[in-house]
C-alpha cells in the first residue's frame, strides 16, 4: 500500500494549514493509500484526526526552540534532537511521499531534516503558504516593502515580528543557511506547490527558481460555507435594517485592514455596518460604534451565516497568498471586495466581487456601494456557481494526490 507523510506543526482543524493537512490525508485514505502527519507534539497534544499521528517533540523542545529565536534569531536551528527522532521515523515508515507545509513552528532542525530528505530518494512536495522558506526571516514582506531576499537579505526590518528575534539580527545568515541547505535537495526531488499564482511568480525571483513549481489552490467545504438563511444571525447581533459589510481574520493587524476599517467607518451612512470576527478585547477598545466586533463565532455554521448576512465582504488585507476567508464568503453567496494584494484578487472576478488599489479606503467603500445597488440578488447566484466550479476541496486537493502518482511513476 502506498504510504504519504505530511509534516505541519499543527493539526488544528481552525487553522488553514492543519484543516488542509488533514482533508488531503482523508483524499488519499478514500484513494487507497496510508495516510501518516507528523507535527508538534509540544503545541497540539493529542487531536483527532483520520491519518495516523507522528508527534514530534514536545513542550520542552518548543521551549527551547522559542528561546533560541527570541534571542538569538535561530528559528528553525534548534530542536536537534527532536528532527533526529523524526527521521528514524520516517524510516520506520518508508514513505513513498513526503508532503511539507510548514516547518517552521519551532519543532523541526531544518538543516538536519534536509540533509536526510536530500539523500534518501523519497520525491518531496512542499506547499507554499508563506514566504519563510526563502527569506532571512519574516514569513511575509509585502507590508515592509522589502525585496532583500531577492538577492540576499540583512538589516532586516520585521526581526521582531514573527518568529520575533528580540536581541540580534541574524538574516544575512539565516538566508545563506536556507539557500544552501534547501537547495540540496535533488531537482528531481523537490516540487514545489504554490497556492497562488502570484507566490509562484516570487519563486522565481527567490534562490529557488531551478525547481519544479506548480500552482494548486486550497479548497475549502462548500457544504458548510453555503447560503444561510440569516434571520437567525440578523436578531442575535441586532443587524435588522442595517447594510453589513463584514471583514474576517484568525487575528487582526493593520498588516490584515483593521486601520483600514477604522478610516472606513469615519465616511459610512448611517444605515451602513461594518462587523469584524476575530476581533481581540484589547482592540474592541478601538473601534468606533458603527463596528461591531465578535472575539469568535460559536461555530462554522454561524460564520457562515453572518458570511450570507453581508452585503459584501471586504478583504483590506496588504499581504495575503490566498485567502480562505474570499473563498468562504463568495461561497456563501457574497461578494468579495478586497485590495489589489497578492493572492487576495486570485478568487476574486467580475461575477464575484470588485478589487480595488491597495490603500484606497473610499475606493473599497465605493466598490461595496456599487455592489449595493446591483442587490444581493444579483450577485448570490453567481457567487455560488463560482464557488461550485473553482473551490470545491474535494476537486483541489485530488491535484496532490495526481502529483504524488506523477512522482511516483518518476522514481
Amino acid at each position: 500500500m502506498k504510504r504519504l507523510l505530511q509534516i505541519n506543526p499543527v493539526l488544528r482543524l481552525s487553522t488553514s494549514t492543519g484543516r488542509i493537512m488533514q482533508e488531503i490525508g482523508e483524499i488519499v485514505i478514500q484513494n487507497g493509500w496510508e495516510s501518516y502527519v507528523a507535527y508538534s507534539r509540544g503545541r497540539d497534544g493529542i487531536l483527532p484526526c483520520k491519518s495516523r499521528l507522528v508527534p514530534v517533540g514536545g513542550k520542552w523542545s518548543v521551549l527551547w526552540h522559542g528561546v533560541e529565536t527570541r534571542l538569538f534569531d535561530r528559528h528553525g536551528l534548534a530542536s536537534v534532537g527532536a528532527t533526529k527522532k523524526f527521521i528514524e521515523q520516517i524510516k520506520e515508515i518508508n514513505p513513498d511521499v513526503i508532503h511539507i507545509h510548514n516547518i517552521h513552528g519551532y519543532f523541526l532542525n531544518y538543516p538536519i531534516l534536509f540533509n536526510y530528505l536530500s539523500h534518501c530518494g523519497i520525491p518531496v512536495v512542499w506547499t507554499i503558504h508563506d514566504c519563510w522558506l526563502y527569506t532571512g526571516h519574516c514569513y511575509h514582506y509585502s507590508y515592509a516593502g522589502c525585496n532583500s531576499w531577492q538577492t540576499g537579505c540583512h538589516d532586516c526590518p520585521q526581526r521582531r515580528e514573527f518568529p520575533a528575534s528580540l536581541l540580534f539580527d541574524r538574516s544575512e545568515r539565516n538566508f545563506v543557511d536556507k539557500r544552501n541547505t534547501f537547495t540540496s535537495m535533488p531537482k528531481d526531488k523537490l516540487v514545489l506547490v504554490s497556492v497562488s499564482d502570484w507566490i509562484k511568480k516570487e519563486l522565481y525571483k527567490s534562490f529557488l527558481r531551478k525547481y519544479d513549481s506548480r500552482v494548486i489552490h486550497n479548497g475549502i467545504n462548500v457544504d458548510t460555507f453555503h447560503v444561510c438563511d440569516t434571520r437567525g444571525v440578523r436578531e442575535r447581533f441586532n443587524l435588522q435594517d442595517k447594510h453589513i459589510l463584514l471583514g474576517v481574520a484568525s487575528i487582526w493587524s493593520k498588516e490584515k485592514g483593521l486601520d483600514d476599517f477604522i478610516e472606513m467607518s469615519r465616511m459610512l451612512k448611517g444605515d451602513e455596518l461594518i462587523v469584524l470576527v476575530g476581533i481581540k478585547s484589547e482592540d474592541l477598545k478601538r473601534l468606533p460604534h458603527n463596528i461591531i466586533g465578535i472575539s469568535r463565532t460559536e461555530n462554522i455554521h454561524q460564520l457562515a451565516e453572518l458570511y450570507s448576512v453581508a452585503d459584501a465582504f471586504v478583504n483590506p488585507t496588504w499581504q495575503d497568498n490566498y485567502p480562505t476567508v474570499n473563498m468562504e464568503a463568495i461561497a456563501c453567496g457574497t461578494p468579495v471586495v478586497t485590495y489589489r494584494t497578492g493572492g487576495s484578487i486570485e478568487s476574486v472576478s467580475n461575477q464575484t466581487g470588485m478589487i480595488v488599489e491597495q490603500g484606497d479606503v473610499k475606493g473599497l467603500l465605493d466598490a461595496v456601494r456599487i455592489i449595493r445597488q446591483r442587490g444581493k440578488s444579483y450577485y448570490r447566484p453567481l457567487c455560488r456557481s463560482y464557488a461550485l466550479a473553482h473551490f470545491k476541496k474535494e476537486d483541489c486537493y485530488l491535484d496532490y494526490l495526481h502529483l504524488y502518482e506523477e512522482l511516483m511513476m518518476q522514481c
